[in-house]
């Protein structure tokens, strides 16, 4: 493999990666939800299942947001040592 092809195929497995992970956190938090709906039919607030459900997806909304934020600061350093610009941005 070319050393210049090399890179591409890291940024690829990190898309990739970074795609199972919000893959991955979208799935907990519908499990999460089918768990909450099933505890909402033995009775309870409609208010307060709402709440908890926000609270689950804006947890996961920081997860993925924090994963993105991370790969993207991997992408700009390696992109740095192996003598990009910081143009890319």
């Amino acid at each position: 493999m070319a050393i210049v092809d090399r890179p591409t195929e890291l940024s690829e497995q990190m898309l990739d990666s970074v795609e199972k992970g919000q893959q991955a956190a979208i799935e907990a938090v519908r499990k999460f939800v089918d768990t909450v709906d099933k505890m909402q039919v033995h009775g309870g607030d409609p208010s307060k299942r709402q709440e908890v459900i926000d609270s689950a997806r804006e947890m996961t909304d920081r997860l993925v947001h924090t994963q993105y934020d991370f790969l993207r600061n991997v992408v700009e350093t390696i992109s740095k040592a192996l003598g990009g610009s910081d143009q890319a941005k």
